[in-house]
């Protein structure tokens, strides 16, 4: 298995920037969306960016605005913003210009009639993330430690990166990414011990996996 690049998502405080970094992370990722209990606001996520070099940034929003763009821009000045929501390709495109690297954009699988999305945004985003489809009557769009069939995943050519997420684990990374073919995971609820609660020996546990079947 090839080296695979990992974004631990979700972080709140130093020790989890820390435990990030030094678990081998390319990407860490600040939720900056008051519904979820990873929230942190862009003052909070600029700080917590400014310790955690070495790793690209990610500002994750969901349908933000301008307004809110342009506040994680001042304060964060992220790498990627990663829209979780319900966001149109042209809102992809505007979103663009907060960004540093580029947009990456969750969407929702449950079923392989959910990769049809993908087409739509292959090209528009710089990069995408496959994330469980949320419970129906759900406050969030992720971060609820949900798997589906990864192997949904195996045959879907993109012509821009893609990461995996939704459900992943110390214990299941491997099988998950072989099944998907997947080059680059994302990981926030499987590293935690309570919503939103990092742990350290979680983190590196789930870097070690990967290392191991490298």
């Amino acid at each position: 298995m090839p080296a695979i690049d990992i974004k631990f998502c979700g972080l709140k405080t130093g020790p989890d920037v820390a435990a990030a970094r030094e678990a081998g992370a390319r990407y860490t990722g600040y939720v900056i969306f008051p519904p979820s209990p990873r929230h942190v606001d862009p003052v909070r996520a600029g700080e917590l960016s400014h310790l955690a070099h070495g790793t690209e940034t990610v500002a994750v929003v969901v349908n933000p605005d301008d307004e809110l763009l342009a506040q994680i821009r001042d304060a964060m000045r992220p790498d990627w913003i990663q829209l979780h929501g319900s966001e149109t390709p042209q809102r992809v495109e505007q979103a663009r210009a907060y960004a540093s690297k580029g947009i990456i954009k969750a969407l929702p699988v449950a079923e392989m009639s959910d990769l049809d999305a993908a087409k739509i945004y292959d090209g528009v985003a710089d990069m995408l993330l496959f994330d469980a489809k949320p419970p129906r009557d759900a406050d969030r769009p992720g971060g609820w430690g949900h798997g589906y069939d990864y192997a949904l995943l195996k045959n879907l050519y993109l012509s821009v990166p893609w990461l995996l997420s939704g459900g992943l684990d110390p214990t299941n990374v491997c099988q998950a990414v072989e099944a998907a073919g997947a080059q680059g995971v994302d990981v926030s609820s499987g590293i935690e011990t309570s919503p939103g609660v990092k742990d350290a020996e979680l983190i590196h546990a789930f870097a070690k996996a990967l290392s191991e079947t490298a």
